[in-house]
């Protein structure tokens, strides 16, 4: 998972979902602001500063994600993806543990073990499955289904949480689900390194869609239920997610064989050394941007950062895109780029009553309590 907050806490959320993942966690635990104190003129440059670091690491490990698993290192590919997530979730260990300390935050869990465990089991294999989808499909396919988390992250919200969506959020889903879908359809979506069709990989998309969703909608049921802190959560979560990652690398007869090509490929393990320090690079630019300029500003610089690694990796990668691909993709962001835009001026226009000059830019930028907000 991108990171997503699901995929490094849990799941994109990459990590992901940097998954992902991790999406629930920052923005479920809404802290004051102290970036308002500020001038007009630091809050605008510290607002860049996060959003660069956010969109430069994420790029990154995307990249990364591309190089590891779809190329071979000294003629051999890279097979075991549970050991990336077992790597990731230890360097996600050490930064909560470090993060709970610094922000003296309780170290003891604060929900039942088995709860984190059900966050941890469902992280753990949506991350899996996000990395072998991408020895069936290309990173851009993987990145745009995504994209989709949207209708299984709000069926969940509804199911577990029961809450409610406006016709908006459904307009947004719908629009990115159908300009996703025309971009599948209308060009290449196969991995460069898969020399059959893209079948299974979308199988394992799907996989990691109900999963992640799962994830993020169990993690903003924790936060809520039994008040624990972000940094908290993170470690149990990730701390557990590396015992099933290991317990299943062991069960599978693959945590050996996975070591031994970590020690045998020196630049593959210079690369997931760099993933994880990518993957854990970007959560202190999430909560950061989360904590001093709100979810919405983070849900649009999520966006940009879509854009940002797609193009990259064309770029990087020589992949072939159509024009109606093209127009997919302009679908997909438009429909994104304005759910963040009707979300900022939603939550200026709340904050009209207040006089100008006691309204600080970081205040602007925050979310506004709802009952159907969703995580793309």
């Amino acid at each position: 998972c991108s990171p997503s907050y699901a995929s490094f806490a849990s799941s994109d959320s990459v990590f992901h979902h940097v998954t992902t993942s991790s999406t629930a966690m920052a923005v479920a635990a809404g802290e004051p602001a102290s970036m308002a104190s500020r001038s007009p003129t630091e809050q605008i440059m510290w607002g860049g500063f996060y959003a660069a670091g956010l969109i430069g690491t994420l790029v990154i490990y995307g990249l990364l994600q591309q190089r590891i698993m779809q190329m071979p290192y000294d003629g051999e590919v890279f097979q075991f993806s549970v050991f990336l997530v077992f790597l990731n979730r230890i360097a996600a260990v050490i930064f909560a543990m470090v993060m709970a300390v610094l922000h003296k935050e309780a170290l003891e869990n604060k929900a039942p073990i088995w709860k984190y465990l059900i966050v941890s089991a469902s992280n753990v294999y949506a991350s899996t499955c996000q990395y072998e989808a991408l020895k069936y499909v290309s990173f851009p396919v993987q990145m745009l289904a995504k994209s989709f988390k949207m209708l299984p992250v709000m069926a969940w919200g509804m199911v577990i949480n029961g809450k409610s969506y406006s016709w908006q959020d459904w307009c947004v889903a719908m629009a990115v689900t159908g300009g996703v879908t025309e971009f599948l359809m209308t060009g290449p979506t196969s991995s460069p390194s898969d020399a059959g069709n893209s079948a299974k990989g979308f199988v394992l998309l799907l996989a990691f869609l109900a999963l992640d969703g799962l994830t993020s909608t169990m993690q903003e049921r924790l936060f809520k239920e039994h008040q624990v802190s972000k940094f908290n959560q993170m470690m149990y979560v990730n701390g557990l997610s590396s015992l099933v990652s290991m317990f299943t690398l062991i069960t599978t007869s693959t945590f050996f064989p996975a070591w031994k090509f970590f020690f045998s490929h020196g630049r593959f393990a210079f690369d997931a050394a760099l993933l994880g320090t990518s993957a854990v690079g970007s959560q202190f630019f999430i909560y950061s941007q989360v904590k001093e300029f709100g979810a919405l500003v983070f849900a649009a610089t999520m966006n940009v950062r879509q854009i940002v690694s797609i193009f990259t990796s064309y770029i990087t990668y020589g992949n072939h895109i159509t024009v109606l691909q093209v127009l997919g993709l302009a679908i997909v962001f438009g429909a994104l780029l304005y759910k963040s835009y009707a979300g900022l001026s939603g939550a200026r226009a709340a904050s009209s009553a207040m006089p100008a000059e006691s309204l600080p830019i970081a205040e602007v930028g925050k979310e506004a309590p709802s009952r159907g907000n969703y995580k793309a």
